[in-house]
């Protein structure tokens, strides 16, 4: 009971940082993103370090990472952004090869494996909030509010693992990937899909600039690829022997356990609204 309060309590303020912080304003939503970019990668970094001695230069990697991740931003949001921005991480990318020649370790390749996987697997994703949030004229013919789509992807993870979570609980039997995690059940999966198609019906009644099909098709590729974002750090975690990412929020282990879905969500649903922008013309 007691670790179910914290949990909860945990829960509700997660979602209010994340839903405030998305809403109130571009420069709050960036500073949030930025913040879950840093924490993100630090702790990557940690967890792949377990497994084998590893010699990474923390502080300019989540440096770095901050640094791109405020490139797309700035980019993304302004009309004068440039290409030329993204040149120091160029010269960052240059830096952690060229390191690894003085530096005499006895297995560089881990070393820039660890290093360049943090910044595909969770850099790039988080950093393409940014286009989904900003380039809005990509997507509609018709300017519409920056936190709408952000905060749609947040709503269709949340109801979906909500979902799953109460109907694996009470009708789960037929387990849904075995061999990374047990505890999945394709009847948890279907259940969050199906309340996440309810959610969806209920986002097209605030926000019109997508019809109700649209939305179901955004909330569908969320489900499909947040439960892939969800099964690839449960991978991770199998093969490093932990259970938790970290224990930076209480009762949900890590920042990694928090946003494992968003990190496959955010560049699907990307991709969702480019294919949609180019097959139909999206009323506002």
């Amino acid at each position: 009971m007691k670790n179910f309060i914290i949990r909860t309590f945990t829960g509700i303020a997660i979602v209010a940082i994340q839903v405030i912080a998305t809403c109130y304003d571009r420069l709050t939503l960036a500073a949030l993103f930025t913040i879950l970019t840093a924490l993100t990668v630090n702790e990557f970094l940690t967890i792949m370090s377990r497994r084998q001695a590893v010699s990474i230069s923390r502080p300019i990697v989540i440096i770095a990472s901050s640094y791109l991740f405020l490139t797309f931003w700035f980019n993304s949001l302004t009309y004068w952004g440039s290409l030329s921005l993204f040149l120091p991480y160029i010269v960052f990318l240059l830096y952690i090869f060229i390191k690894e020649l003085y530096t005499k370790d006895s297995d560089p390749i881990s070393n820039l494996g660890i290093i360049m996987l943090s910044q595909l697997y969770i850099v790039v994703p988080l950093s393409l909030i940014n286009v989904i949030a900003f380039n809005t004229l990509d997507f509609c013919n018709k300017q519409y509010d920056f936190y709408a789509v952000p905060l749609a992807i947040y709503i269709f993870i949340w109801v979906n693992d909500t979902g799953a979570y109460l109907s694996g609980s009470i009708l789960g039997k037929h387990r849904l990937f075995p061999r990374i995690s047990p505890k999945k059940s394709w009847e948890g999966s279907i259940g969050g899909a199906l309340l996440t198609i309810i959610s969806a019906w209920v986002v097209s009644r605030f926000f019109t600039f997508l019809d109700v099909w649209q939305w179901i098709g955004m909330a569908l590729t969320v489900v499909i690829f947040g439960t892939f974002g969800d099964l690839t750090e449960s991978m991770f975690k199998r093969r490093l022997n932990i259970k938790d990412s970290g224990s930076l929020l209480p009762g949900h282990g890590g920042m990694l356990d928090r946003l494992d879905s968003m990190l496959f969500a955010i560049p699907a649903v990307l991709i969702y609204l480019y294919i949609l922008s180019t097959i139909t013309t999206i009323t506002p």
